[in-house]
Protein backbone atom coordinates (compact mmCIF):
# COMPACT_ATOMS: atom_id res chain seq x y z
CA UNK A 1 0.00 0.00 0.00
CA UNK A 2 1.28 3.46 -0.92
CA UNK A 3 0.25 6.60 0.94
CA UNK A 4 1.10 9.84 -0.87
CA UNK A 5 1.18 12.83 1.45
CA UNK A 6 0.34 16.37 0.43
CA UNK A 7 3.31 18.68 -0.27
CA UNK A 8 2.07 20.80 2.63
CA UNK A 9 1.73 17.86 5.04
CA UNK A 10 3.42 18.48 8.39
CA UNK A 11 5.79 16.01 10.03
CA UNK A 12 3.19 15.47 12.73
CA UNK A 13 0.58 14.46 10.12
CA UNK A 14 3.06 12.11 8.45
CA UNK A 15 3.91 10.44 11.75
CA UNK A 16 0.24 10.02 12.68
CA UNK A 17 -0.37 8.05 9.46
CA UNK A 18 2.74 5.96 10.07
CA UNK A 19 1.79 5.19 13.67
CA UNK A 20 -1.71 4.13 12.70
CA UNK A 21 -0.32 1.66 10.18
CA UNK A 22 2.36 0.42 12.56
CA UNK A 23 -0.34 -0.28 15.15
CA UNK A 24 -1.80 -2.69 12.57
CA UNK A 25 1.58 -4.45 12.17
CA UNK A 26 2.54 -2.72 8.93
CA UNK A 27 6.21 -2.03 8.23
CA UNK A 28 6.67 1.55 7.01
CA UNK A 29 9.34 2.77 4.61
CA UNK A 30 9.58 6.53 4.13
CA UNK A 31 10.44 8.00 0.72
CA UNK A 32 11.03 11.69 1.28
CA UNK A 33 11.19 13.64 -1.97
CA UNK A 34 11.87 17.31 -2.53
CA UNK A 35 8.16 18.05 -2.91
CA UNK A 36 6.29 15.38 -0.96
CA UNK A 37 6.68 12.33 1.25
CA UNK A 38 5.48 8.87 0.24
CA UNK A 39 4.93 6.05 2.72
CA UNK A 40 5.24 2.45 1.58
CA UNK A 41 3.23 0.28 3.97
CA UNK A 42 3.96 -3.44 3.88
CA UNK A 43 1.54 -5.78 5.59
CA UNK A 44 -1.90 -7.33 5.34
CA UNK A 45 -4.00 -4.77 3.46
CA UNK A 46 -7.17 -6.46 4.73
CA UNK A 47 -6.46 -4.99 8.16
CA UNK A 48 -6.95 -1.39 7.10
CA UNK A 49 -9.61 0.55 5.23
CA UNK A 50 -7.93 2.67 2.51
CA UNK A 51 -10.78 5.17 2.75
CA UNK A 52 -10.07 5.79 6.43
CA UNK A 53 -6.43 6.49 5.62
CA UNK A 54 -7.39 8.79 2.76
CA UNK A 55 -9.52 10.85 5.17
CA UNK A 56 -6.60 11.58 7.50
CA UNK A 57 -5.15 15.08 7.46
CA UNK A 58 -2.25 15.57 5.08
CA UNK A 59 -3.02 12.51 2.94
CA UNK A 60 -3.32 13.14 -0.79
CA UNK A 61 -3.83 9.61 -2.12
CA UNK A 62 -3.83 5.95 -1.07
CA UNK A 63 -2.85 3.38 -3.69
CA UNK A 64 -2.81 -0.40 -3.54
CA UNK A 65 0.32 -1.93 -5.04
CA UNK A 66 -0.36 -4.43 -7.80
CA UNK A 67 3.13 -5.84 -8.29
CA UNK A 68 4.56 -8.19 -5.60
CA UNK A 69 7.82 -6.22 -5.40
CA UNK A 70 6.66 -3.37 -3.21
CA UNK A 71 9.87 -1.51 -2.34
CA UNK A 72 11.89 -1.93 -5.53
CA UNK A 73 8.93 -1.07 -7.75
CA UNK A 74 8.02 2.33 -9.16
CA UNK A 75 4.65 2.24 -7.46
CA UNK A 76 6.39 2.99 -4.18
CA UNK A 77 9.02 5.33 -5.65
CA UNK A 78 8.51 6.93 -9.04
CA UNK A 79 11.88 8.69 -9.31
CA UNK A 80 15.09 6.78 -10.03
CA UNK A 81 17.26 5.76 -7.12
CA UNK A 82 20.74 7.28 -7.33
CA UNK A 83 23.33 5.55 -5.14
CA UNK A 84 26.49 7.21 -3.87
CA UNK A 85 29.20 4.57 -4.28
CA UNK A 86 31.89 6.70 -2.67
CA UNK A 87 34.56 9.16 -3.82
CA UNK A 88 31.87 11.21 -5.51
CA UNK A 89 30.86 8.37 -7.85
CA UNK A 90 27.11 7.96 -8.26
CA UNK A 91 25.08 5.38 -10.17
CA UNK A 92 21.46 5.48 -11.32
CA UNK A 93 19.08 7.99 -12.83
CA UNK A 94 20.74 10.23 -15.39
CA UNK A 95 24.24 9.84 -13.94
CA UNK A 96 26.97 8.82 -16.44
CA UNK A 97 27.42 5.06 -16.87
CA UNK A 98 29.80 3.55 -14.32
CA UNK A 99 32.33 0.97 -15.51
CA UNK A 100 33.48 -1.71 -13.08
CA UNK A 101 36.54 -3.59 -14.31
CA UNK A 102 39.02 -6.17 -13.10
CA UNK A 103 39.89 -9.86 -13.02
CA UNK A 104 37.45 -12.61 -12.19
CA UNK A 105 39.70 -13.74 -9.33
CA UNK A 106 42.31 -11.99 -7.26
CA UNK A 107 45.44 -14.08 -7.83
CA UNK A 108 48.83 -14.38 -6.14
CA UNK A 109 50.29 -11.72 -8.40
CA UNK A 110 49.72 -8.26 -6.99
CA UNK A 111 51.67 -6.57 -9.78
CA UNK A 112 49.27 -8.07 -12.31
CA UNK A 113 46.25 -6.80 -10.34
CA UNK A 114 47.83 -3.38 -10.01
CA UNK A 115 48.52 -3.24 -13.76
CA UNK A 116 44.83 -3.88 -14.44
CA UNK A 117 43.75 -1.37 -11.77
CA UNK A 118 45.99 1.38 -13.14
CA UNK A 119 44.80 0.76 -16.71
CA UNK A 120 41.18 0.78 -15.54
CA UNK A 121 41.72 4.07 -13.74
CA UNK A 122 43.42 5.68 -16.75
CA UNK A 123 40.66 4.50 -19.09
CA UNK A 124 37.89 5.97 -16.94
CA UNK A 125 36.62 3.05 -14.87
CA UNK A 126 35.46 3.95 -11.36
CA UNK A 127 35.45 0.57 -9.61
CA UNK A 128 37.91 -2.34 -9.45
CA UNK A 129 36.30 -5.76 -9.29
CA UNK A 130 37.93 -9.01 -8.22
CA UNK A 131 36.85 -12.15 -6.42
CA UNK A 132 38.62 -12.93 -3.14
CA UNK A 133 36.11 -15.69 -2.36
CA UNK A 134 35.22 -17.69 -5.48
CA UNK A 135 32.20 -19.98 -5.86
CA UNK A 136 33.28 -22.62 -8.36
CA UNK A 137 31.34 -25.46 -9.96
CA UNK A 138 34.16 -27.90 -9.26
CA UNK A 139 35.69 -28.22 -5.77
CA UNK A 140 39.06 -28.71 -7.47
CA UNK A 141 39.09 -25.29 -9.14
CA UNK A 142 40.75 -22.19 -7.68
CA UNK A 143 38.64 -21.04 -4.73
CA UNK A 144 40.17 -17.61 -4.17
CA UNK A 145 42.68 -16.07 -1.78
CA UNK A 146 40.07 -15.04 0.78
CA UNK A 147 41.30 -12.33 3.21
CA UNK A 148 44.69 -12.11 1.54
CA UNK A 149 42.86 -11.32 -1.70
CA UNK A 150 40.87 -8.61 0.08
CA UNK A 151 44.13 -7.08 1.25
CA UNK A 152 45.40 -7.07 -2.36
CA UNK A 153 42.26 -5.21 -3.45
CA UNK A 154 42.59 -2.69 -0.63
CA UNK A 155 46.22 -2.09 -1.56
CA UNK A 156 45.25 -1.53 -5.21
CA UNK A 157 42.59 0.97 -4.06
CA UNK A 158 45.19 2.82 -2.02
CA UNK A 159 47.47 3.14 -5.06
CA UNK A 160 44.81 4.06 -7.64
CA UNK A 161 41.89 5.62 -5.78
CA UNK A 162 39.44 3.17 -7.39
CA UNK A 163 36.57 1.85 -5.33
CA UNK A 164 36.53 -1.94 -4.92
CA UNK A 165 33.70 -4.42 -5.39
CA UNK A 166 33.92 -8.07 -4.41
CA UNK A 167 31.60 -10.98 -3.76
CA UNK A 168 30.20 -12.16 -0.44
CA UNK A 169 29.39 -15.86 -0.54
CA UNK A 170 27.98 -16.50 2.93
CA UNK A 171 26.67 -14.62 5.95
CA UNK A 172 29.72 -15.31 8.20
CA UNK A 173 31.92 -13.48 5.66
CA UNK A 174 29.90 -10.25 5.51
CA UNK A 175 31.69 -8.42 8.32
CA UNK A 176 35.11 -9.40 6.97
CA UNK A 177 34.37 -8.42 3.36
CA UNK A 178 32.56 -5.21 4.34
CA UNK A 179 35.66 -4.21 6.30
CA UNK A 180 37.62 -4.05 3.04
CA UNK A 181 35.17 -3.50 0.17
CA UNK A 182 33.24 -0.40 -0.85
CA UNK A 183 30.59 -2.43 -2.70
CA UNK A 184 29.41 -5.94 -1.83
CA UNK A 185 28.36 -8.33 -4.57
CA UNK A 186 25.88 -11.21 -4.47
CA UNK A 187 26.69 -13.76 -7.15
CA UNK A 188 24.14 -15.38 -9.44
CA UNK A 189 24.24 -18.62 -7.46
CA UNK A 190 23.18 -16.73 -4.33
CA UNK A 191 20.41 -14.60 -5.79
CA UNK A 192 17.85 -16.62 -3.82
CA UNK A 193 19.97 -17.14 -0.72
CA UNK A 194 17.44 -15.26 1.36
CA UNK A 195 19.37 -15.54 4.62
CA UNK A 196 22.34 -13.83 2.96
CA UNK A 197 20.12 -11.16 1.37
CA UNK A 198 18.47 -10.35 4.70
CA UNK A 199 21.88 -10.05 6.37
CA UNK A 200 23.10 -7.68 3.66
CA UNK A 201 20.09 -5.53 4.42
CA UNK A 202 21.78 -4.70 7.73
CA UNK A 203 24.92 -3.44 5.99
CA UNK A 204 25.04 0.22 4.99
CA UNK A 205 27.07 -0.33 1.85
CA UNK A 206 25.89 -0.64 -1.77
CA UNK A 207 25.08 -4.19 -2.89
CA UNK A 208 25.33 -5.50 -6.45
CA UNK A 209 22.76 -8.26 -6.87
CA UNK A 210 23.31 -10.54 -9.86
CA UNK A 211 20.41 -12.20 -11.64
CA UNK A 212 20.27 -15.97 -11.25
CA UNK A 213 20.84 -17.99 -14.45
CA UNK A 214 17.25 -19.29 -14.42
CA UNK A 215 15.51 -16.41 -12.66
CA UNK A 216 12.62 -14.45 -14.10
CA UNK A 217 12.71 -10.67 -13.86
CA UNK A 218 9.98 -10.81 -11.22
CA UNK A 219 12.04 -13.25 -9.12
CA UNK A 220 15.06 -10.98 -9.59
CA UNK A 221 13.20 -7.93 -8.29
CA UNK A 222 11.71 -9.92 -5.41
CA UNK A 223 15.24 -10.95 -4.40
CA UNK A 224 16.22 -7.28 -4.23
CA UNK A 225 13.18 -6.75 -2.04
CA UNK A 226 14.76 -8.84 0.72
CA UNK A 227 17.74 -6.49 0.97
CA UNK A 228 15.65 -3.32 0.89
CA UNK A 229 13.05 -4.66 3.34
CA UNK A 230 15.83 -5.51 5.79
CA UNK A 231 16.99 -1.90 5.74
CA UNK A 232 19.47 -1.33 2.90
CA UNK A 233 18.00 0.65 -0.04
CA UNK A 234 21.32 0.77 -1.93
CA UNK A 235 20.80 -2.13 -4.33
CA UNK A 236 22.25 -2.30 -7.84
CA UNK A 237 20.73 -4.93 -10.12
CA UNK A 238 23.11 -6.78 -12.46
CA UNK A 239 21.93 -8.57 -15.60
CA UNK A 240 24.48 -11.29 -16.37
CA UNK A 241 22.64 -13.56 -18.77
CA UNK A 242 20.26 -16.47 -18.38
CA UNK A 243 20.57 -20.12 -19.34
CA UNK A 244 19.97 -20.84 -23.01
CA UNK A 245 20.09 -23.84 -25.30
CA UNK A 246 23.10 -22.87 -27.47
CA UNK A 247 25.98 -23.21 -25.00
CA UNK A 248 28.37 -24.08 -27.85
CA UNK A 249 28.64 -20.41 -28.88
CA UNK A 250 27.77 -18.45 -25.73
CA UNK A 251 28.00 -19.18 -22.03
CA UNK A 252 24.55 -17.69 -21.40
CA UNK A 253 22.03 -15.53 -23.25
CA UNK A 254 22.34 -11.82 -22.45
CA UNK A 255 18.81 -10.55 -21.86
CA UNK A 256 19.16 -7.02 -23.24
CA UNK A 257 15.40 -6.49 -23.00
CA UNK A 258 15.59 -6.94 -19.23
CA UNK A 259 17.33 -3.56 -18.96
CA UNK A 260 14.33 -1.72 -20.36
CA UNK A 261 11.85 -3.88 -18.45
CA UNK A 262 13.62 -3.32 -15.14
CA UNK A 263 13.84 0.43 -15.75
CA UNK A 264 10.11 0.53 -16.46
CA UNK A 265 9.04 -1.35 -13.34
CA UNK A 266 11.85 -0.55 -10.87
CA UNK A 267 13.62 2.58 -9.69
CA UNK A 268 16.85 0.69 -8.90
CA UNK A 269 20.00 1.12 -11.01
CA UNK A 270 20.70 -1.74 -13.42
CA UNK A 271 24.10 -2.72 -14.81
CA UNK A 272 25.22 -5.45 -17.19
CA UNK A 273 28.00 -8.04 -16.97
CA UNK A 274 28.71 -8.96 -20.62
CA UNK A 275 31.64 -11.16 -19.61
CA UNK A 276 29.61 -13.76 -17.72
CA UNK A 277 26.67 -13.31 -20.05
CA UNK A 278 28.62 -14.41 -23.10
CA UNK A 279 31.74 -16.20 -21.89
CA UNK A 280 33.54 -15.17 -25.08
CA UNK A 281 36.06 -12.35 -25.32
CA UNK A 282 35.01 -11.23 -28.82
CA UNK A 283 31.41 -10.73 -27.68
CA UNK A 284 32.17 -8.33 -24.82
CA UNK A 285 32.59 -5.27 -27.04
CA UNK A 286 29.30 -5.55 -28.99
CA UNK A 287 27.31 -6.58 -25.91
CA UNK A 288 28.76 -3.70 -23.87
CA UNK A 289 27.71 -1.23 -26.55
CA UNK A 290 24.27 -2.80 -26.89
CA UNK A 291 23.78 -2.65 -23.11
CA UNK A 292 24.74 1.00 -22.95
CA UNK A 293 22.44 1.81 -25.87
CA UNK A 294 19.60 -0.02 -24.08
CA UNK A 295 20.03 2.26 -21.07
CA UNK A 296 22.22 0.33 -18.61
CA UNK A 297 23.53 2.46 -15.77
CA UNK A 298 26.87 0.69 -15.87
CA UNK A 299 28.97 -2.25 -17.04
CA UNK A 300 30.96 -4.89 -15.18
CA UNK A 301 33.78 -6.13 -17.40
CA UNK A 302 36.42 -8.76 -16.69
CA UNK A 303 39.95 -7.61 -17.47
CA UNK A 304 43.13 -9.61 -16.84
CA UNK A 305 46.80 -8.79 -17.31
CA UNK A 306 47.39 -12.27 -18.83
CA UNK A 307 44.05 -13.94 -19.72
CA UNK A 308 45.64 -17.08 -21.17
CA UNK A 309 47.06 -17.90 -17.74
CA UNK A 310 44.18 -16.65 -15.59
CA UNK A 311 43.13 -18.81 -12.65
CA UNK A 312 39.49 -18.47 -13.71
CA UNK A 313 37.46 -17.31 -16.70
CA UNK A 314 40.36 -16.27 -18.91
CA UNK A 315 38.31 -16.91 -22.06
CA UNK A 316 35.87 -14.13 -21.14
CA UNK A 317 38.48 -11.62 -19.95
CA UNK A 318 39.78 -8.72 -22.02
CA UNK A 319 43.47 -7.88 -22.14
CA UNK A 320 44.48 -4.49 -20.78
CA UNK A 321 44.93 -3.12 -24.31
CA UNK A 322 41.55 -4.47 -25.46
CA UNK A 323 39.89 -2.84 -22.46
CA UNK A 324 41.48 0.52 -23.22
CA UNK A 325 40.21 0.36 -26.81
CA UNK A 326 36.73 -0.60 -25.62
CA UNK A 327 36.62 2.32 -23.22
CA UNK A 328 37.48 4.74 -26.03
CA UNK A 329 34.55 3.38 -28.04
CA UNK A 330 32.19 3.44 -25.05
CA UNK A 331 33.07 7.06 -24.31
CA UNK A 332 32.26 7.98 -27.92
CA UNK A 333 29.00 6.05 -27.74
CA UNK A 334 28.09 7.72 -24.46
CA UNK A 335 28.50 11.15 -26.06
CA UNK A 336 26.37 10.15 -29.04
CA UNK A 337 23.63 8.77 -26.82
CA UNK A 338 23.75 11.92 -24.72
CA UNK A 339 23.43 14.13 -27.81
CA UNK A 340 20.50 12.05 -29.04
CA UNK A 341 18.63 12.36 -25.76
CA UNK A 342 19.17 16.13 -25.71
CA UNK A 343 17.74 16.44 -29.25
CA UNK A 344 14.67 14.47 -28.22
Amino acid sequence: MIIVMEPTASEDQIQKVAKKLESLDFKIVFNRGEVMTVLAAIGDKRLVDPASLASMEGVREVKLIQEPFKLSGRESKAEDTVIDLGNGTKIGGKEPSVVIAGPCSVERNFEGLLKVAQAAKEAGAKVLRGGAFKPRTSPYDFQGMEEEGLKYLAKARQKTGLLIATEVMDTPEIELVAGYADILQVGARNMQNYKLLKALGKVKKPVILKRGPSASIREFLLASEYIIYAGNPNVILCERGVKGFDSHYTRNILDIASIAVIKKYSHLPVIVDPSHATGRRYLIEPMSKASMAAGAHGLMIEVHHDPENASSDGAQSLTVDQFKELMIDLNRLSKLLGEGSRKN
